[in-house]
């Protein structure tokens, strides 16, 4: 009988993953994750080039797991089998990270929120706007995609959020978009944008808590910087 044939990575390939069972992906570089990720459809081949050239490519975990199917296939060592293991994880990460924020307080535990914002929408070539719809206790109900492409006051209708919004019955909602430049400083069209939807909330009293912009590793909160505030005392004054 013929013996399973070894490879030059196989020993490090076992060494990665007794790392992993006994700390999890703390200490791994990425490219580490795209190899273990990667080993799981091709178990008879090193993986560790693929790996970072994958990295190098990509630039980043997310812009590997985020990679049009295509442009992932044109890195020697990934093919159709890894390509489905890649886009897998990646939706179930996502469904993971959505389901553990539906029902929290999104506004006293916001690291959920921009761990689930970031890992969505942190890492897309194209702007995503995201609405995030919230009870009465401010628990996440649902999240919807409202728009893709470049933000504009013609790309958001608050129309269009708010009948979102109401087919949940949501008391009130959050906003997010990303900025692929990674530079999350406002645009005039996103404070354009975020004050026409703050006072269509205000018309239908719900409440707009935040507009959160993801950038590269960070983020800029449209409620942090008082926008929300100075927002809603402008249409208080437009209305008295």
């Amino acid at each position: 009988m013929q013996q399973n044939k070894s490879h030059k990575g196989q020993g490090h390939r076992q060494r990665l993953r007794e790392r992993f069972l006994a700390n999890g992906l703390d200490g791994f570089h990425d490219y580490e994750v795209i190899e273990l990720l990667l080993t799981l459809a091709t178990p008879r081949k090193d993986c560790k080039d693929a790996a970072k050239e994958a990295m190098t490519r990509f630039k980043t975990l997310q812009g590997v797991l985020e990679a049009e199917p295509a442009e992932l296939c044109k890195v020697d060592g990934i093919g159709p089998k890894n390509l489905f293991t890649v886009r897998l994880i990646k939706a179930v990460a996502d469904r993971y990270l959505k389901k553990k924020l539906i029902h929290k307080d999104a506004i006293n535990d916001s690291k959920a929120l921009f761990d689930y914002l970031y890992h969505n929408i942190g890492d897309k070539k194209r702007e995503f706007f995201k609405a995030i719809f919230l009870n009465s206790k401010n628990q996440v109900i649902a999240t919807n995609t409202i728009s893709e492409g470049t933000l504009t006051a013609s790309s958001v209708y608050p129309r269009e959020v708010i009948q979102a919004a109401l087919s949940h019955a949501a008391a009130a909602i959050i906003f997010a978009h990303n900025h692929p430049s990674g530079d999350p400083q406002p645009s005039s069209e996103d404070v354009a944008v975020t004050r026409q939807l703050v006072f269509a909330g205000k018309i239908m009293g719900m409440v707009v808590h935040e507009h959160i912009i993801i950038g590269e590793n960070r983020y800029f909160s449209f409620a942090d910087q008082g926008y929300i505030k100075q927002m809603n005392r402008e249409f208080e004054k437009l209305t008295a």
